[in-house]
């Protein structure tokens, strides 16, 4: 009997509490559960949520559903001082928000660390 030995350069990463199976292109590879026309993003599920709760939340501010960032945190049952940073997310460049959901955002940024960012450095585009 004869044993053949196959290496696929792979690795496997975690995205948002997700593993992923990483191919040699660096690109995720994609099941046959994959549902073909779906609305999908390869982001990070964690990172893409907040994007769109603090899209929603600044809607929200400012077509006068809410007065203050205390009253939406209350009427989403979450801290004060979470909204006010998950609101910081809207200060992202466009070009960043792209990246993000496209599941192209900078190796190590997470949630955690985008929202600790100072927000001087989302716009620098517009400098």
């Amino acid at each position: 009997m004869t044993s053949v030995t196959v290496m696929v350069p792979m690795s496997i990463r975690r995205r948002g509490g997700r593993k992923q199976i990483i191919g040699p292109d660096g690109a995720p590879i994609r099941t046959g559960d994959d549902v073909p026309g779906a609305a999908e993003t390869r982001g990070d599920p964690a990172l893409v949520k907040a994007l769109a709760r603090a899209f929603r939340w600044r809607r929200m501010l400012e077509e006068g559903r809410y007065a203050s960032i205390r009253e939406l945190a209350a009427a989403e049952g979450v801290d004060r001082a979470y909204v006010g940073r998950v609101l910081n997310l809207t200060l992202l460049a466009p070009e960043v928000v792209v990246a993000i959901l496209e599941g192209r955002e900078p190796e190590g940024l997470t949630l955690t660390s985008a929202m600790d960012l100072p927000t001087c450095i989302w716009r620098e585009r517009d400098q």
